[in-house]
Protein backbone atom coordinates (compact mmCIF):
# COMPACT_ATOMS: atom_id res chain seq x y z
CA UNK A 1 0.00 0.00 0.00
CA UNK A 2 3.12 2.61 0.56
CA UNK A 3 4.30 1.62 -2.62
CA UNK A 4 1.50 2.11 -4.36
CA UNK A 5 0.98 5.75 -2.23
CA UNK A 6 4.16 6.71 -2.97
CA UNK A 7 4.27 5.70 -6.90
CA UNK A 8 0.45 8.04 -6.84
CA UNK A 9 2.31 11.08 -5.55
CA UNK A 10 5.31 10.70 -7.97
CA UNK A 11 3.19 11.02 -10.64
CA UNK A 12 1.32 14.07 -8.80
CA UNK A 13 4.57 15.54 -9.12
CA UNK A 14 5.56 14.69 -12.20
CA UNK A 15 2.26 16.33 -13.32
CA UNK A 16 2.65 19.27 -11.16
CA UNK A 17 6.77 19.66 -12.63
CA UNK A 18 5.60 19.41 -16.46
CA UNK A 19 2.01 20.07 -16.36
CA UNK A 20 0.32 19.89 -20.17
CA UNK A 21 3.70 18.47 -21.43
CA UNK A 22 3.82 16.08 -19.33
CA UNK A 23 0.22 14.91 -19.03
CA UNK A 24 1.10 14.77 -23.39
CA UNK A 25 3.90 12.42 -23.02
CA UNK A 26 2.11 10.05 -20.56
CA UNK A 27 -0.89 10.31 -22.65
CA UNK A 28 1.35 8.78 -25.93
CA UNK A 29 2.89 6.16 -23.99
CA UNK A 30 -0.61 4.75 -22.71
CA UNK A 31 -2.52 4.88 -26.17
CA UNK A 32 0.76 2.79 -27.25
CA UNK A 33 0.00 0.29 -24.56
CA UNK A 34 3.43 -0.24 -22.89
CA UNK A 35 2.34 -2.53 -20.80
CA UNK A 36 1.89 -1.92 -17.15
CA UNK A 37 2.24 2.08 -17.43
CA UNK A 38 -0.01 3.73 -15.34
CA UNK A 39 -1.39 6.44 -18.05
CA UNK A 40 -4.90 6.16 -17.04
CA UNK A 41 -4.08 7.37 -13.44
CA UNK A 42 -2.07 9.80 -14.60
CA UNK A 43 -5.28 11.44 -16.27
CA UNK A 44 -7.21 10.65 -13.21
CA UNK A 45 -4.50 12.58 -11.83
CA UNK A 46 -4.58 15.27 -13.86
CA UNK A 47 -8.33 15.60 -12.64
CA UNK A 48 -7.23 15.96 -9.27
CA UNK A 49 -5.04 18.99 -10.31
CA UNK A 50 -7.78 20.54 -12.07
CA UNK A 51 -9.64 20.57 -8.92
CA UNK A 52 -6.68 22.73 -6.98
CA UNK A 53 -6.73 25.08 -9.72
CA UNK A 54 -3.54 24.10 -11.36
CA UNK A 55 -4.79 22.64 -14.74
CA UNK A 56 -7.61 23.48 -16.68
CA UNK A 57 -9.98 20.50 -17.92
CA UNK A 58 -10.48 22.19 -21.28
CA UNK A 59 -6.48 22.41 -22.02
CA UNK A 60 -5.94 19.12 -20.28
CA UNK A 61 -9.30 17.36 -22.22
CA UNK A 62 -7.42 18.75 -25.52
CA UNK A 63 -3.77 17.23 -24.28
CA UNK A 64 -5.23 14.16 -23.73
CA UNK A 65 -7.12 13.68 -26.30
CA UNK A 66 -3.96 14.73 -28.96
CA UNK A 67 -1.53 12.76 -27.13
CA UNK A 68 -3.66 9.95 -27.26
CA UNK A 69 -4.82 10.34 -31.11
CA UNK A 70 -0.61 10.54 -31.85
CA UNK A 71 0.21 7.10 -29.44
CA UNK A 72 -2.76 5.15 -31.11
CA UNK A 73 -2.57 6.13 -34.76
CA UNK A 74 2.07 5.39 -34.09
CA UNK A 75 1.00 1.96 -32.87
CA UNK A 76 -1.76 1.97 -35.91
CA UNK A 77 0.63 2.77 -38.41
CA UNK A 78 3.74 0.00 -36.39
CA UNK A 79 0.99 -2.83 -36.86
CA UNK A 80 0.19 -1.83 -40.73
CA UNK A 81 3.72 -1.65 -41.48
CA UNK A 82 4.69 -4.52 -39.51
CA UNK A 83 1.97 -7.13 -40.30
CA UNK A 84 1.32 -9.83 -38.02
CA UNK A 85 3.96 -12.04 -38.36
CA UNK A 86 6.70 -9.76 -37.26
CA UNK A 87 4.48 -8.20 -34.75
CA UNK A 88 3.79 -11.94 -33.02
CA UNK A 89 7.61 -11.59 -32.17
CA UNK A 90 6.71 -9.00 -29.92
CA UNK A 91 4.60 -10.75 -27.64
CA UNK A 92 7.25 -11.58 -25.14
CA UNK A 93 8.02 -7.95 -24.95
CA UNK A 94 4.68 -6.90 -24.62
CA UNK A 95 3.91 -9.73 -22.02
CA UNK A 96 0.72 -10.87 -24.28
CA UNK A 97 -0.17 -14.61 -24.45
CA UNK A 98 -0.94 -15.98 -28.14
CA UNK A 99 -4.84 -17.32 -26.90
CA UNK A 100 -4.71 -13.18 -25.88
CA UNK A 101 -3.67 -12.20 -29.28
CA UNK A 102 -6.38 -14.58 -30.86
CA UNK A 103 -9.43 -13.84 -28.50
CA UNK A 104 -8.63 -10.33 -29.75
CA UNK A 105 -8.45 -10.97 -33.42
CA UNK A 106 -11.92 -12.77 -33.22
CA UNK A 107 -13.33 -9.70 -31.68
CA UNK A 108 -11.89 -7.43 -34.56
CA UNK A 109 -13.29 -10.02 -36.59
CA UNK A 110 -16.41 -9.43 -35.54
CA UNK A 111 -17.20 -6.69 -35.07
CA UNK A 112 -14.39 -3.45 -36.05
CA UNK A 113 -16.31 -0.66 -33.91
CA UNK A 114 -16.85 -2.52 -31.25
CA UNK A 115 -13.45 -3.87 -30.64
CA UNK A 116 -11.72 -0.35 -31.75
CA UNK A 117 -13.82 1.28 -28.36
CA UNK A 118 -14.45 -1.44 -26.00
CA UNK A 119 -11.90 -3.50 -26.50
CA UNK A 120 -9.45 -0.68 -24.79
CA UNK A 121 -11.09 -1.62 -21.65
CA UNK A 122 -10.20 -5.33 -21.61
CA UNK A 123 -7.24 -6.19 -19.65
CA UNK A 124 -5.44 -8.15 -22.02
CA UNK A 125 -6.66 -6.61 -24.84
CA UNK A 126 -6.44 -3.26 -24.45
CA UNK A 127 -2.99 -2.55 -25.52
CA UNK A 128 -3.34 -4.97 -28.87
CA UNK A 129 -6.42 -2.32 -30.18
CA UNK A 130 -4.47 -0.12 -32.38
CA UNK A 131 -1.72 -2.83 -33.54
CA UNK A 132 -4.47 -5.16 -34.67
CA UNK A 133 -6.13 -2.71 -36.26
CA UNK A 134 -3.33 -1.67 -38.21
CA UNK A 135 -2.12 -5.46 -38.95
CA UNK A 136 -5.95 -5.77 -40.11
CA UNK A 137 -5.71 -2.89 -42.64
CA UNK A 138 -8.79 -1.26 -41.51
CA UNK A 139 -9.03 2.32 -43.37
CA UNK A 140 -7.51 4.90 -41.24
CA UNK A 141 -10.10 7.04 -41.39
CA UNK A 142 -12.45 4.81 -39.73
CA UNK A 143 -9.77 3.64 -36.92
CA UNK A 144 -9.20 7.65 -36.33
CA UNK A 145 -13.02 8.14 -35.58
CA UNK A 146 -13.85 5.52 -33.36
CA UNK A 147 -10.66 5.59 -31.32
CA UNK A 148 -11.59 9.46 -31.10
CA UNK A 149 -14.96 8.09 -29.62
CA UNK A 150 -13.09 6.27 -26.73
CA UNK A 151 -10.75 8.76 -26.07
CA UNK A 152 -12.62 11.73 -25.50
CA UNK A 153 -15.26 9.44 -23.14
CA UNK A 154 -12.00 7.80 -21.37
CA UNK A 155 -10.51 11.26 -21.36
CA UNK A 156 -13.87 13.20 -19.91
CA UNK A 157 -14.60 10.45 -17.44
CA UNK A 158 -11.11 10.16 -15.95
CA UNK A 159 -10.72 14.03 -15.84
CA UNK A 160 -14.27 14.18 -13.81
CA UNK A 161 -13.44 11.62 -11.71
CA UNK A 162 -10.62 12.94 -10.64
CA UNK A 163 -12.40 16.39 -10.08
CA UNK A 164 -15.02 15.25 -8.10
CA UNK A 165 -12.79 12.44 -6.07
CA UNK A 166 -9.50 13.65 -6.45
CA UNK A 167 -8.72 13.69 -2.77
CA UNK A 168 -9.35 10.19 -2.40
CA UNK A 169 -7.16 9.10 -5.78
CA UNK A 170 -5.02 6.32 -4.28
CA UNK A 171 -8.76 4.17 -3.41
CA UNK A 172 -10.75 5.70 -6.64
CA UNK A 173 -7.46 4.36 -8.83
CA UNK A 174 -8.03 1.23 -7.31
CA UNK A 175 -11.65 1.21 -8.02
CA UNK A 176 -12.06 2.50 -11.93
CA UNK A 177 -8.42 -0.51 -12.55
CA UNK A 178 -10.93 -3.09 -11.07
CA UNK A 179 -14.41 -1.81 -11.83
CA UNK A 180 -14.11 -0.77 -15.85
CA UNK A 181 -12.99 -3.54 -16.94
CA UNK A 182 -16.00 -5.63 -15.63
CA UNK A 183 -18.43 -2.82 -17.19
CA UNK A 184 -16.45 -3.54 -20.47
CA UNK A 185 -16.61 -7.32 -20.69
CA UNK A 186 -20.37 -6.83 -19.41
CA UNK A 187 -21.28 -4.30 -22.08
CA UNK A 188 -19.50 -6.76 -24.92
CA UNK A 189 -21.16 -9.72 -23.82
CA UNK A 190 -24.79 -8.36 -24.08
CA UNK A 191 -23.53 -7.10 -27.50
CA UNK A 192 -22.62 -10.62 -28.46
CA UNK A 193 -25.68 -11.81 -26.53
CA UNK A 194 -28.02 -9.67 -28.34
CA UNK A 195 -28.66 -11.31 -31.44
CA UNK A 196 -29.69 -14.46 -29.63
CA UNK A 197 -32.11 -12.89 -27.03
CA UNK A 198 -33.52 -11.01 -29.77
CA UNK A 199 -34.01 -14.23 -32.16
CA UNK A 200 -35.37 -16.20 -29.08
CA UNK A 201 -37.84 -13.45 -28.35
CA UNK A 202 -39.23 -13.45 -31.41
CA UNK A 203 -39.81 -17.14 -31.49
CA UNK A 204 -42.05 -16.93 -28.10
CA UNK A 205 -44.42 -14.31 -29.30
CA UNK A 206 -44.27 -16.71 -33.08
CA UNK A 207 -45.52 -19.33 -30.82
CA UNK A 208 -47.20 -17.30 -28.58
CA UNK A 209 -49.44 -15.85 -31.20
CA UNK A 210 -49.74 -18.47 -34.26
Amino acid sequence: MGGGIFILDLIVNYLTALGYGGLLAGVVVESMGVPFFPGGIMVLLAGFLINQGKMNFFSALLIMFSGYTAGSLSAYLIGRKMGKPLFVHSFKFLHIPQDRFNQAQNLLDHSAPVFIIFGRFLPGVSNLTPYLAGISRINIGYFIFFNSIFAISWGVLYLLVGMFFGHNYQAISGYLNTWLPLVGLLVLLLYFLYPYIKRSFKKNIKNTWP
